[in-house]
């Protein structure tokens, strides 16, 4: 059953929401709206609202000089246009010059209703020594009307996070749901040589190497709370092991060293727990541990290889890859009942399943001789294949609220951290570092 957003505009000062649940009809009230959208979030293209984003002015007397990265302007057109609901337009159309229309006060709507904006967010910002201030309104051209007004005030080092604070405010203001920006991935990066793992922003910056083993490291993991990270590593030799490290801050400690295999590490929900493979008895199966590397519990016990497991969004059961019908296929099972059931029969390699918050799984197909990513219901049905012909797409991880996918991608030769809406549209490279990047874990 298609997902539907119903938007429609109501007069007066309600505020602007979406309520999401996917499967049923969603409705978003702005202010001061007259048109009724209806957007199909799984249908081939999704409509985005047209919004222009002029210069922001500096409203105070001191000068930015190299105060930021990247003009604050395109931090925020690059997070609403990453969100996949805005549509940022080509300055190139806009009629006003930077300025024009009294400082961020707007009396001119039709220089914008000409071009077509939907939305005009206007912005400028004070500098004193190393603080930073922020102001941004943001108006419904139809009604000529701000729906929004917002400041935000912090240190000038960390103003892409102030920026970030701004396109929560907008996209909480018009969806109900604060979004992704202020999260961070971490991911394994090869800038060095090695692999090791990274932590950087959502939207790709500011990458910061939290492991220098020179060795491999891989598939990072963050805890529930989002202050521990697991990951495997061959640091110490004898095979992968676990390894649990506090960030930010705080050391490194191994918590799985199994003779053969420690690996593919997920938390539970609560916390309290860890999924992972184990081949210390000889066959590679899934078993539970405690954070502190206590073993609780065999999961699962088959001839197979049984690997990769990814908890449901209640804990109460596991998506794993096995290869005890031939081929590595999806499994879900009950951790009461004890039953298991294969979901994946398209395809003869289907390995990677990540489950979302919206109980969804995400997992990697091998299909035309590509890796592709494909998200189906925990029941099996309604698969639906997001990446198509661009290379291989490996590693999928839901962000926290479920709507959107990171994932690794070698479409433009190495591979880089790529992001995409739940239903595959809108996808966006966000790492350029040096090397590759891949297998992103997404904060919550």
């Amino acid at each position: 059953m298609s997902s539907v957003f119903s938007l429609s505009r109501l007069a007066g000062a309600v505020a602007a929401r979406v309520l999401f649940i996917l499967g049923v009809v969603f409705f978003l009230f702005p202010l001061d709206v007259s048109a009724r959208f209806y957007i199909d979030i799984n249908a081939p293209s999704t409509p985005r609202f047209k919004i222009a984003i002029p210069d922001f002015l500096n409203l105070g007397s001191e000068a930015p000089k190299s105060a930021f990265t990247d003009p604050l302007d395109r931090i925020l057109s690059n997070d609403l246009d990453l969100s996949g609901f805005f549509e940022p337009m080509d300055k190139g159309a806009f009629l006003e010059t930077p300025g024009a229309g009294g400082g961020l006060d707007v009396t001119e709507f039709k220089n914008w209703s000409v071009i077509g904006a939907e939305l005009l967010l206007k912005g400028g910002y004070r500098l004193d020594g190393d603080d930073l201030q922020i102001d941004v309104k943001l108006y419904d051209v139809f009604s000529g009307r701000q729906i929004l007004g917002k400041r935000v005030a912090g240190r000038t080092a960390g103003h892409r996070y102030l920026v970030h604070q701004l396109a929560s405010e907008i996209i909480k203001l018009l969806t109900g749901n604060g979004g992704m920006f202020q999260s961070k991935l971490a991911f394994v990066g090869t800038a060095t040589g090695n692999k090791e793992i990274y932590v950087c922003d959502f939207d790709g910056y500011n990458p910061v190497e939290i492991t220098r083993d020179r060795s491999i490291a891989l598939l990072p993991r963050w805890s529930p709370e989002g202050g521990t990270i697991l990951f495997n590593s061959y640091k110490d030799g004898g095979g992968p092991k676990l390894y649990l490290k506090q960030w930010p801050g705080g050391g490194v400690r191994r918590i799985s060293g199994d003779t053969g295999l420690n690996i593919g590490a997920a938390w539970a929900p609560d916390g309290k727990s860890i999924a992972l493979t184990r081949s210390s008895k000889g066959n590679p199966d899934i078993f539970l541990i405690d954070p502190a590397g206590k073993k609780i519990k065999q999961l699962t016990n088959h001839w197979g290889i049984d690997v990769s497991p990814t908890f449901s969004p209640d804990g109460s059961r596991i998506a794993f890859v096995s290869n005890r019908s031939g081929s590595p296929q999806i499994y879900v099972k009950d951790l009461r009942s004890g039953s298991e059931e294969r979901i994946t029969f398209d395809g003869n390699y289907n390995t990677s399943p990540s489950w979302s918050g919206l109980n969804r799984i995400a997992y990697v197909s091998m299909q035309d001789g590509n890796f592709d990513i494909h998200a189906v219901d925990p029941d099996g049905r309604r698969m639906m294949r997001l990446t198509d012909g661009q290379g291989n797409n490996e590693d999928p991880c839901w962000s926290p609220d479920g709507r959107y996918l990171a994932f690794s991608s070698n479409r433009t030769g190495r591979y880089h951290i790529y992001m995409m809406s739940a239903n595959g549209q809108n996808q966006k490279r966000l790492t350029s570092s040096a090397g590759e990047q891949t297998a992103p874990s997404w904060a919550p």
